[in-house]
């Protein structure tokens, strides 16, 4: 029988790229979409906190329809930059709303270099994610991340939130990040995250890494 997870999120493109990962090996991802101010953002210090405090809210909004087999799913994601400090990290839904992309862009505008590798280090940023799923009265955790840098620019395309400046680091013949200037097997050639389609984003995305340490804890469904 397929098992059913229940994704918080009111973000499309979150819900196509968790239902890519999950519903290939068996469970049927379906849509928990709450009206605005229903779930509150928690203002904690890690990634973790967040998504166990949405799990929390989460749960008391279930559809009447749910089964006692069915999870909850929350994902909660952050860019990281470097050269801030970390920020916006975990208020990185809230600088979204407020700075966007442009704030960021021009809070790193003095940080250039003509050398294309310099540029890349002084620009350097992670992605970090935590996928956090409510199973029989647990939560598991898992974590992904995404090293990369940030873009002079921003670039249109399919891509949602951060992702239009942001570019991921190359990545060698085991999936693993390489450092800048150094050249892998699976690359967007200086493209950011929303200049490529969604398909090539999953090699490189956080939150394809948080589900996959995710789906390790799980059983088949």
């Amino acid at each position: 029988m397929t098992r059913t997870i229940w994704f918080l999120t009111g973000n499309a493109g979150k819900l196509k790229e968790a239902a890519n990962h999950l519903e290939p090996l068996g469970y049927s991802v379906k849509h928990l979409n709450l009206e605005e101010g229903m779930i509150t953002e928690p203002q904690v210090d890690t990634l973790e906190e967040v998504a166990r405090a949405k799990i929390n809210q989460a749960l008391e909004h279930l559809p009447d329809g749910g089964n006692t087999q069915d999870m909850v799913l929350v994902e909660d994601a952050g860019l990281f930059v470097n050269a801030l400090n970390g920020f916006p990290g975990v208020y990185s839904s809230y600088v979204l709303d407020t700075l966007g992309c442009s704030g960021i862009l021009r809070l790193l505008e003095h940080l250039n270099s003509e050398d294309t590798v310099q540029c890349a280090q002084l620009r350097a940023a992670e992605f970090q994610a935590v996928a956090a799923l409510w199973m029989n009265g647990e939560i598991l955790f898992g974590n992904g991340s995404c090293p990369g840098w940030i873009a002079l620019q921003s670039s249109e395309g399919e891509g949602f939130g951060f992702d239009p400046i942001f570019t991921p680091s190359d990545l060698d013949d085991l999936g693993k990040p390489l450092p800048p200037g150094q050249y892998g097997v699976k690359s967007t050639h200086g493209n950011t995250f929303g200049a490529i389609p969604m398909e090539e984003k999953q090699a490189y995305s956080h939150r394809s890494r948080a589900l996959d340490d995710l789906l390790r804890q799980l059983p088949s469904a």
